[in-house]
């Protein structure tokens, strides 16, 4: 791919500047293209045409046969253009480059944007989307930074001023044998929650291979799971579904981190680590062991566990009452993944003003704690890393030349 010297106009550090006026701005008044009658279709823009965001397509179809895909972007042409050709879009709805969402988010007739690009971009998407009235799902992470959060969580404020529908893509809260079990479990079966397990351990994650026919940018676009100002790291990225789960359990999220972390099997270049040991604390002493990794070789461990004063739970569908009488989830689900999208669309058509924005941010920032104890070597609070300055994204968003990002070190990194 050619350098296209093509530059995105507002830099992340000048939009989080101004986000605080956005908000104050804001029309308070709901845009009629967000809503849907029961008879009418919903209309679908696309930004991000990966895996995950053509694996949302897929979904949302799934979801309702009213659904129509107006539009899609990416930052590649040919991703956007095969995409298109595969759902039957002309030529003329595939766009791309680094200002390709502003293009999907002025189409009118759009009322359902998806985002599903890097998690690095999120907050600027979501911005626009609810800036232009569109209801929202978005995949997590939403951030990687927590200057990102801020600015997601001020987007959520926007989007309830705008009687918007936001809904995230944490589907275990979407999916009945979580949702049973954690009605149980806010009713007291068990008791009071006094230490909580989470776990997402698994095999070596993709690495791509350095492109030298392309730019720096390009090639950590391409790889973009290996870098964290665009994935925030594998805690963030993927171990998220777990602690988002622990905070669901909490109603809250932790007030502390404090861990660690390294770069043990991964090779080729990239930043990231492929382990993480944390322990968070939650306001009235309540405990969190959280363990991601992604090493070959290894047992894989995807689950969560709670431990009351009552007995103890696995949250995806059971409970265990000390003296008393087991329960197990045993109704039937829908998939997830699609559970979700029937959601927001039922929201759309309903009025219902479902809005995910915030406790998905919370639980973007648990893992960003989590990620900065290990990084830092240090206890991290809840509100250091909230109110941090620390951008990891680069200044000028452009093809062409970018420095490798360091290794954060522990003991040397650390958090502004």
């Amino acid at each position: 791919m050619k350098n296209t010297g093509l530059q995105i106009d507002v830099s992340r550090r000048r939009f989080i500047k101004s986000s605080s006026l956005l908000v104050a701005g804001a029309a308070v008044a709901p845009y009629l293209a967000a809503h849907a009658a029961p008879d009418e279709p919903i209309k679908v823009g696309l930004i991000g045409c990966g895996g995950r965001g053509s694996g949302a397509i897929e979904n949302v179809k799934s979801a309702d046969s009213n659904v129509t895909v107006v539009a899609v972007a990416d930052m590649f042409p040919e991703r956007a253009s095969e995409l298109a050709k595969k759902l039957g879009l002309p030529t003329e709805m595939a766009f791309s480059g680094f200002d390709a969402y502003k293009k999907v988010v002025a189409i009118p007739d759009i009322n359902y944007i998806i985002l599903a690009t890097p998690p690095g971009f999120r907050p600027i998407h979501l911005r626009a989307a609810v800036e232009a009235g569109k209801n929202v799902f978005m995949e997590k992470p939403v951030a990687v930074d927590g200057p990102g959060v801020r600015s997601v969580l001020e987007s959520s404020e926007i989007a309830k001023q705008k009687g918007l529908s936001i809904i995230a893509g944490t589907q275990r809260r979407h999916q009945a044998s979580y949702v049973e079990t954690l009605k149980r479990l806010h009713d007291g079966a068990i008791g009071d929650v006094v230490a909580l397990r989470a776990y997402w351990c698994q095999s070596l994650i993709w690495n791509h291979p350095w492109n030298s026919n392309i730019s720096d940018m390009e090639n950590q676009l391409r790889n973009w799971y290996h870098y964290i100002w665009l994935c925030g790291d594998h805690i963030v990225e993927q171990h998220l579904h777990n602690l988002d789960v622990c905070n669901w359990v909490m109603k809250d999220h932790p007030i502390s981190a404090y861990g660690m972390g390294g770069r043990q099997g991964l090779t080729g270049r990239g930043q990231i680590y492929d382990h993480f040991a944390i322990e968070y604390e939650y306001k009235g002493g309540a405990r969190m062991f959280s363990k991601c990794r992604q090493m070959d070789g290894c047992r894989d461990n995807v689950s969560e566990a709670v431990a009351g004063t009552k007995g103890t739970s696995n949250p995806n569908n059971s409970i265990k009452v000390n003296g008393g009488e087991d329960w197990r989830f045993k109704g039937k689900e829908r998939n997830a993944y699609e559970q979700e999208h029937v959601d927001l669309i039922k929201s759309i058509r309903e009025g219902l003003k479902v809005n995910e924005g915030r406790q998905v941010a919370e639980s973007t920032l648990t893992a960003i704690m989590g990620r900065e104890a290990a990084y830092t070597g240090q206890l991290v609070e809840w509100d250091t890393v909230l109110n941090s300055t620390k951008v990891w994204m680069p200044e000028k968003l452009e093809f062409g030349a970018l420095p490798a990002p360091e290794i954060p070190v522990p003991g040397k990194y650390k958090l502004v």
